[in-house]
């Protein structure tokens, strides 16, 4: 038996080989490569859709921030509260509270329609009417253009994402909606949340623009502490006067983009899979290439005193480094076109458009390289194995 040092050095050996005469297989490597690059750029490309859709939905939520819906609606829009209730649930224990009282703001949450910038087409639009206390109660929240709309009048700001993607929502600029217009006077950031895709203004203009009467959908409260929340959640839902649900807003948003994204991760990796087989048969057809190639001098090498198993080994490592080197051109390549991409998606749980930035993380992008190695070690496997069984008597006569 040889000693471990030995094989390694056999291995080593075969493998700086079989990589100094890949040049002479240049045609079916660079297939290969392409091929597996192909495979990482779309697997990237689509997740990176949902990682962007979810860090949108998550960066909006916060452990010290509660939401306060009816009992059994799922949605801001299923719910309903009455004004005197929001003032029982900004009475209870565990809020935080600045000098104008406690931080929590009475919500209204609506659809609209306004035409995208990219196709004209209309799309659903959230607009939110919110309460004194709700750039206090999100902290994230910053005026980016113009200024905040006055109290009491027929104005918005528009969140980023939706000034970037409809058309009509600049500063200065007048929104029809039936018989009201409202005046764009600003621009807000939200720290790219999902609050960044929606138009804000006055509840108590919102409330008679929809025929809402006194009525708000949502309370958002900002908690003195985050381990104050189940103090304030008991104290509200043992109220005999409301009946509510109360949730951190982190688990909220987190609930909200649980469908969509597990929709597109599933997507993302059904084509990725369809593509990689036949990148696979790529990889597969450039290693038994190599190996037929080299097939008398894999035999010679055996004859030596080479291993069967550092051949196969050997095989194995240079169609790694071919995928590997095809996962990383194309995980360079959907960084450089996907990262930061600003698009538009429908929110299924509000039936309105989100907009949200692609994402394309470090662990996204190692697990697309991830999946390339498996193609690469996949595809030079057999080739390896047939390398390594092949008598040797019979590969010197081949010529």
């Amino acid at each position: 038996m040889i000693s471990i040092a030995n094989w390694f050095s056999q291995v080593a050996s075969i493998t700086l080989v079989n990589l100094r005469t890949v040049t002479e297989r240049k045609g079916s490597a660079l297939t290969a490569a392409v091929g597996i690059a192909g495979v990482v750029l779309v697997l990237i490309g689509v997740l990176s859709i949902a990682e962007g859709f979810r860090h949108a939905m998550r960066a909006t939520g916060a452990d010290d921030v509660a939401l306060v819906l009816r009992t059994g609606a799922d949605t801001e829009m299923t719910s309903g509260l009455q004004r005197e209730e929001t003032r029982v649930i900004a009475d209870a224990p565990g809020l935080a509270r600045d000098d104008n009282g406690a931080l929590a703001s009475p919500e209204l949450f609506v659809i609209i329609n306004l035409p995208k910038r990219s196709t004209g087409t209309d799309a659903n639009v959230p607009m939110r009417g919110v309460g004194p206390s709700a750039r206090a109660v999100r902290a994230n929240v910053k005026l980016e253009q113009g200024r905040w709309f006055e109290p009491g009048r027929n104005e918005v700001v528009v969140g980023a994402g939706a000034a970037r993607a409809f058309a009509g929502t600049d500063v200065g600029h007048t929104i029809k909606l039936g018989t009201h217009e409202w005046l764009v006077v600003g621009v807000f950031s939200a720290g790219g949340g999902a609050a960044e895709s929606e138009i804000w203004t006055d509840a108590a203009v919102l409330q008679p623009a929809y025929h809402r009467g006194d009525t708000y959908q949502s309370v958002l409260a900002r908690l003195s502490s985050t381990g104050s929340f189940q103090a304030f959640k008991d104290a509200l839902t043992s109220n005999p006067r409301l009946s509510v649900k109360v949730l951190r807003q982190s688990e909220f948003f987190a609930e909200q983009s649980t469908f969509l994204t597990n929709f597109i991760r599933g997507i993302g990796f059904f084509i990725a899979f369809m593509m990689a087989l036949g990148a696979f048969f790529a990889a597969l057809n450039t290693m038994y290439g190599a190996v037929a190639a080299r097939v008398r001098e894999i035999a010679t090498l055996r004859a030596l005193g080479f291993g069967t198993f550092a051949v196969i080994v050997s095989v194995l490592l240079e169609s790694l480094v071919v995928a590997i080197i095809g996962g990383a051109s194309g995980a360079v390549i959907a960084y450089l076109a996907f990262n930061g991409y600003q698009a538009t998606t429908m929110n299924w749980q509000t039936f309105s458009q989100v907009a949200f930035a692609f994402r394309v993380t470090p662990s996204l992008m190692i697990q697309a390289i991830v999946w390339a190695s498996i193609i690469g070690l996949l595809g030079g496997l057999f080739p390896a194995i047939h390398a390594a069984r092949t008598p040797i008597a019979t590969a010197l006569r081949e010529t």
